[in-house]
């Protein structure tokens, strides 16, 4: 029997590949793991923040007994909705009813992919990334809707129906600011818009270059994430606890859940589009070259960069706290009339002299 050299050649390297594929398919589910790690972390110290900031605000006592100053609190919390049961509405759609949390969550989850937490520290570095986090990001209020409609209750289909109302209304203005800095960065990759504001230290931050864009971004993405004074879609006092009325258990706390992601990402994406990334800069000193972080591939350039951003991203979320226990919430009348006359045509104000100093600048 003469076997042939080629065929046996061909079935080793198709073995082989099909081996690789594998092993890459098995390597890549390693950093997701990691960034849904981080996010659930990420994600409690947020809760335990804001009870706690709230406590000093108001001058009274935090959680303070379920572990070492009440860090377990908020998975104390988790467990006792996943414990509960979990009911239906008799006469509401189903499908609608449990598919709208998982929809609500789901889509701000994926916006996680396109941030940048370091140097070369992304999962999806895209041309287009900026927009595709705007794209992802609008599908959420689709749930929201669906989970009020499908609740069967007038008052959960009026609160989906002011989320979607709110939500539109303020992602105009936010998509034209970030227009705007893709603009002023010749491309729609974080990555890229990082790198473009590194180049000249600290007073290369896009909250310099764009102050009127960085504070309609701040505004727009309070309302987004629906906190105060933006936080009509849950207002009780009208609307029984808006679009998650009739929910319970598990489904109940997707929707707290996906307040706090929507909320951390919010804090990422500033930081990335507005205060440099990874990059930390003091004037005249830059820090990265000065520790060559830039530069460096390993574990220690790595860490720093991941610290920098997440700095950056808190400090930014300890205003959205701090929000919250100063303004009184808004009427819907004003929250509309702010969004459609006032941050809409300052946005586009914005986009047209952004467009001006780049056209004059070639």
């Amino acid at each position: 029997m003469i076997i042939d050299t080629t065929e046996v050649q061909t079935i080793n390297s198709f073995s082989t590949s099909e081996f690789l594929k594998e092993v890459y398919g098995l390597i890549w589910i390693v950093p997701i793991l990691t960034l849904i790690l981080g996010i659930t972390i990420g994600v409690l110290v947020i809760v335990w923040l804001e009870r706690e900031i709230s406590a000093a605000i108001q001058q009274r006592i935090g959680p303070e007994y379920a572990g070492p100053l009440g860090i377990l609190q908020a998975i104390a919390d988790g467990t006792k909705l996943l414990l509960k049961e979990d009911l239906l509405p008799s006469r509401g759609d189903v499908s609608l009813f449990s598919v709208g949390p998982s929809i609500a969550v789901i889509s701000i989850l994926l916006s996680y992919l396109l941030i940048p937490f370091g140097y070369r520290l992304v999962l999806a570095d895209l041309s287009i990334g900026v927009f595709l986090w705007i794209a992802i990001s609008s599908i959420a209020p689709i749930g929201l809707l669906m989970s009020g409609y499908g609740s069967n209750n007038k008052y959960s289909f009026l609160g989906g129906l002011r989320a979607a109302a709110q939500s539109i209304s303020y992602e105009i203005p936010l998509t034209l600011c970030v227009l705007s800095i893709s603009l002023l960065s010749n491309s729609s990759s974080t990555v890229d818009i990082v790198e473009a504001q590194s180049k000249y230290g600290f007073w290369g931050w896009n909250l310099w270059r764009q102050p009127i864009g960085f504070i309609v971004f701040l505004i727009s993405s309070l309302a987004e994430c629906e906190r105060l004074p933006f936080d009509l879609p849950e207002a009780e006092e009208e609307l029984v606890a808006g679009y998650q009325t009739e929910y319970s258990g598990i489904k109940y706390g997707l929707f707290y859940l996906a307040s706090y992601l929507n909320l951390l990402v919010s804090s990422l994406f500033v930081t990335v589009l507005y205060l440099g990334g990874w990059n930390l800069s003091i004037p005249y000193i830059s820090i990265p070259e000065l520790f060559g972080i830039n530069k460096i591939a390993g574990i220690f350039g790595m860490t720093m960069g991941i610290l920098i951003t997440l700095t950056k991203a808190y400090l930014f979320l300890f205003i959205s706290i701090t929000t919250r226990w100063t303004l009184p919430r808004m009427r819907m009348d004003q929250l509309l009339n702010l969004g459609w006359k006032f941050l809409l045509p300052i946005s586009l104000g914005n986009l047209l002299l952004t467009t001006s100093s780049q056209l004059v600048s070639l």
